[in-house]
């Protein structure tokens, strides 16, 4: 009878996922809510055969060389992979996987969400009927930019841009997208491409960045991307906090160049810029996009999937 291969889970992942792991791997698993420091990682992938790890564990370099031979497959729970030093990785022959397709939808729901909540100052409304200032209806009070007919630019038409733009079609948006390529999608066929982000930033009355972070979108959306949109317009970032520069956003929101702005990941989160909760004009998330007990297990399902794979010898089939 061969061991099960022996499996570092860095975080609490839910608990369907770890019947399974549990099940067919012998798994160390994070005792803690709180994600596992460097050190510890280290150590107690002392004679792992694999590690899943999440967006809040940092691959560097230094945690990379110090990995031990022992290693041989990463498979992360997160679609995004800026958080994994791939070179590193790769150069110590490590297979790498994520978690591809099955948080589109539930990703593209927050981004509306983000973008509704934003755009009709939902915060402020919210607020003033917590704090009992609410003593009637009023004309003047809590108005905020209509979304429907709406011109939406979408940063990045992958799977969740894509996604995004056809919830936005419900409310009459009028879709314009930047991406690498045009992209030949069933019921996007009016959406307008446009082949630079300057371009497109002109037509974004409602922006919603859904690209991966990379070193060239880091703080992308700056002060002069900014100044080319039109007054009053409304940021949503559902994809990395990075992209797009705080103080850069703060002073637009505070300046009226931007009318709102929603927010649901942050650079450096969860230690994120506190001049955002000075605003009213904003709506904030803890990086909720995929949180959903049906999303949250098919991510962990994937990892899984990843590691069945590659310990039988074949493909992983979701390889970064």
């Amino acid at each position: 009878m061969t061991s099960k291969p022996k499996i570092l889970a860095t975080r609490q992942f839910p608990e369907n996922v770890l019947i399974r792991l549990n099940k067919d791997y012998e798994a160390v698993v994070n005792s803690s809510l709180d994600p596992m420091p460097a050190e510890e990682l280290i150590q107690l992938a002392e004679g792992m055969d694999g590690i899943i790890c999440d967006p809040t564990c940092l691959f560097d370099e230094k945690l990379v060389s110090t990995l031990p031979e022992s290693v041989k497959i990463v498979t992360t729970f997160s679609v995004g992979y800026d958080h994994l030093n791939v070179d590193a990785l790769k150069s110590k022959g490590i297979a790498l996987g994520n978690t591809p397709d099955v948080l589109t939808d539930a990703t593209a729901d927050i981004a509306m969400l983000c973008m509704l909540g934003a755009s009709r100052m939902a915060y402020s409304a919210g607020q003033a009927l917590r704090r009992g200032d609410w003593t009637s209806w009023s004309p003047i009070e809590f108005l905020g930019t209509h979304v429907s007919g709406k011109k939406l630019a979408i940063v990045g038409m992958g799977r969740i841009g894509e996604a995004v733009a056809r919830r936005a079609q419900g409310f009459d948006m009028e879709i314009h997208y930047h991406n690498r390529r045009p992209v030949d999608a069933r019921g996007l066929e009016n959406a307008t491409y446009h082949e630079t982000l300057d371009s497109l930033l002109e037509q974004a009355e409602f922006l919603s960045i859904n690209c991966p972070l990379t070193e060239q979108t880091h703080h992308m959306i700056n002060e002069e991307a900014i100044s080319k949109m039109p007054n009053g317009a409304v940021l949503v970032n559902t994809a990395r906090g990075p992209i797009i520069d705080d103080n850069a956003v703060l002073a637009a929101l505070k300046s009226g160049k931007l009318a709102s702005a929603g927010l649901d990941v942050f650079e450096g989160e969860p230690n994120f810029n506190k001049g955002y909760l000075e605003l009213n004009n904003v709506f904030l998330l803890p990086h909720i996009g995929s949180a959903t007990y049906e999303t949250r297990d098919q991510m962990g399902f994937k990892c899984l999937d990843n590691l069945d794979a590659f310990f039988a010898g074949k493909p992983v089939p979701n390889p970064i």
